[in-house]
């Protein structure tokens, strides 16, 4: 009885688990720095950059990236652009993870994809890291490859030897037309699985 009063009392707050389950980590992957901006390999950066300017939100500089923070429908999103440069994507997942006490189910990793074609959307609940720097080393610190990544095509339209020119470089005049398009749905996407949940999300999405 004097425990339960103690805790009533406490000025410790301690949290409810539903609450977490309503978290969501949604990390895009990217290279920071001017000269990466406009890259393919920055689709991840990109999409939650167009996220927060549809929804008016700011991203704040944090430990190991930058994050933005969006509620919608009783949801809490958590935007996270890691400051690690792509080969260690894991830490910054990790702590975040970890921090906001998000569990694995909820995390939403959003990066490019050369064995799919511009624009084509992929959406996974798991999955190899398909030779990506960035899901291997998340893979890699998490210990696991249980978790949703949404892979954004880029084609793979370069010459043999050139496949890293061709990541690191920028969009050309049609895909930059296409991109607006892409990046709404995307959008899209990121709501939905926080709402309507990750079944639901492949099947509307995958393919479209």
């Amino acid at each position: 009885m004097i425990q339960w009063i103690q805790q009533l009392f406490s000025p410790t707050k301690i949290e409810d688990p539903i609450d977490n389950m309503k978290k969501y980590l949604i990390v895009g992957l990217g290279n920071i720095g001017s000269e990466y901006v406009n890259t393919r390999h920055n689709i991840g950066f990109k999409a939650l950059d167009f996220f927060a300017r549809k929804e008016s939100l700011s991203f704040e500089t944090v430990k190991l990236g930058a994050l933005a923070e969006y509620k919608f429908k009783g949801r809490t999103f958590l935007l996270l652009k890691p400051n690690t440069y792509m080969n260690l994507s894991g830490k910054a997942v990790k702590y975040w993870l970890d921090k906001e006490n998000i569990p694995l189910e909820n995390l939403f990793v959003i990066t490019d994809d050369l064995n799919l074609s511009f624009g084509t959307i992929r959406i996974k609940p798991k999955g190899s890291d398909g030779g990506h720097n960035g899901l291997k080393n998340i893979n890699f610190v998490l210990n696991t490859n249980q978790y949703t990544r949404f892979r954004f095509g880029i084609s793979d339209q370069f010459k043999k030897g050139q496949q890293v020119d061709y990541v690191l470089g920028e969009w050309d005049d049609e895909e930059n037309n296409k991109l607006p398009e892409r990046l709404e749905i995307t959008a899209e996407i990121i709501k939905s699985f926080g709402t309507a949940g990750l079944e639901n999300t492949m099947n509307t999405f995958n393919g479209k």
